[in-house]
């Protein structure tokens, strides 16, 4: 059964920072990709970024130069640091992850809540 536990959310500030993290247990095949998705109220679920096992990234346009995305292989964990936050970057954020061996199937964490303050 596979678990993905987020943590790091909460409120900050117009400017401030928060580092979310993921952490992948349960998981029988090696990990390919993990990513960073968000849903503001109203909206569609969109991909804030994504970083391969290799260390490829993909970035929305929005948090360019705002966000990184990194990863521990070997703790099966991924972060996202949040610098120069927006309002607009209120939503709950969902860790994703995809295996090797199941490409096309995503596993979900249950998301956390980000909420910025102006």
């Amino acid at each position: 059964q596979v678990q993905l536990v987020e943590s790091g959310g909460g409120l900050a500030q117009a400017g401030g920072s928060l580092r979310l993290s993921c952490a992948a247990s349960g998981i029988t095949f090696v990990i390919n990709t993990m990513g960073w998705y968000r849903q503001a109220p109203g909206k569609e679920r969109e991909l804030v970024a994504g970083i391969t096992r290799g260390g490829t990234t993909n970035y929305a346009d929005s948090v360019k130069s705002r966000f990184t995305i990194s990863r521990d292989n070997a703790k099966n964990t991924v972060y996202l640091q949040m610098n120069s936050l927006k309002p607009e970057d209120t939503a709950v954020y969902y860790c994703n992850v995809r295996t090797f061996r199941e490409p096309n199937k995503n596993s979900w964490g249950q998301g956390t809540q980000v909420t910025v303050s102006s």
